[in-house]
């Protein structure tokens, strides 16, 4: 069954492993038939959430002017979510952080999010995957407390410089990953 995916992708390095691991889970995700957007956060201007609970309210899902206008319809449209990042100080840059902060938009506004899951693909210089236990925390209670399914989590560790993952078996295990999206 055909899906409509959403890859949110935040790291500031463009072209880097982040980038490198997205492409390659979009590749195997339009081989297998689903529709993807790929959606580069980090080329976006989104204002960190103020908690105003204005959301909506002016017709758009921020009352402040930022990208992540633009983005909410692409949420809206979504069936999945893959976040792919590099790891920052333990999470999600902040880049990326911004839009999922605002994911609060829609609570406030009551709309409703047709979401069934979620994939993490995360990537960074730290050599063991202990790592990543505040990012893949924090992405369980994203999808816990938005009733998500965890479709899967893809832990790169040991790619600090850029294009490091191309010397793995990293991108073929993502590309996989879109494949195998049930």
């Amino acid at each position: 069954m055909k899906k409509n995916i959403l890859v949110l992708t935040g790291s500031p390095r463009a072209r880097g492993n982040s980038d490198l691991l997205a492409d390659a889970f979009i590749r195997g995700a339009a081989e297998a038939g689903h529709e993807v957007v790929k959606c580069d956060l980090a080329r976006k201007n989104i204002r960190g959430c103020t908690a105003c609970d204005r959301c909506f309210s002016s017709g758009k899902p921020c009352v402040f002017d930022d990208d992540f206008n633009e983005i909410a319809p692409l949420i809206q449209r979504a069936d999945i979510i893959v976040f792919v990042t590099p790891l920052y100080w333990y999470t999600f840059p902040a880049q990326l952080k911004a839009a999922i902060d605002k994911l609060y938009s829609f609570e406030v506004g009551k709309k409703k999010l047709d979401i069934s899951g979620a994939i993490l693909i995360a990537c960074g210089g730290d050599p063991e995957e202990f790592y990543f236990d505040g990012i893949i925390s924090s992405y369980r209670l994203i999808l816990r407390h938005l009733h998500w399914e965890d479709m899967g989590r893809l832990i790169v560790p040991g790619v600090n410089n850029k294009g490091d993952v191309l010397s793995t078996d990293y991108l073929s295990r993502a590309e996989k990953m879109g494949r195998d999206i049930t």
